[in-house]
């Protein structure tokens, strides 16, 4: 027999990748296929903003590395526009191009056409938020979590990394 904790652990990790999956079938659909499912959300957390690659990565959305390379694909393949900053050389301010914009409008009648759809799956407004409360929760219990074992001393007879 399993804990709660875990079983939701694994269920976070499952819908997460349904997701993933959905998104990659809705650009399939579109015939779209020089930006993948990862890239899209990417695109779609820019959203109309400006950002560097840092503060994408500051808001906990996605890992440095990961970033830097989807940004490169996603500007090689015309869906961002980039520009350094006449402040600061180092960094460079991400912005939708066009077709940037035009996958953002799908984005966004995808999720609009999932919202609608709730009702269907008798998912309510209050359910969700329930659901968000515990998900805040969880993600707070982690991130105390990190912070105890940044402050514990490795165990015996182990490096510290």
């Amino acid at each position: 027999m399993t804990h709660p904790y875990r079983d939701a652990i694994f269920l976070i990790e499952r819908l997460h990748r349904h997701f993933l999956e959905v998104v990659k079938v809705e650009l399939d659909r579109a015939g779209i296929e020089d930006i993948n499912n990862v890239q899209a959300l990417i695109l779609y957390n820019i959203g109309q903003e400006e950002l560097t690659v840092g503060e994408l990565t500051n808001r906990g959305y996605y890992l440095g590395s990961n970033v830097s390379y989807n940004v490169k694909k996603m500007v090689e393949n015309g869906y961002l526009e980039n520009e350094r900053s006449t402040h600061d050389r180092r960094s460079v301010r991400l912005r939708l191009s066009p077709k940037g914009l035009e996958l953002f409008g799908r984005m966004s009648e995808m999720f609009a056409r999932q919202i609608s759809a709730l009702g269907d799956a008798a998912i309510t407004d209050d359910g969700l938020k329930d659901v968000i409360k515990q998900l805040q929760t969880l993600e707070q219990f982690w991130t105390r979590q990190l912070n105890l074992a940044a402050r514990r001393p490795a165990p015996f007879g182990t490096a510290a990394a």
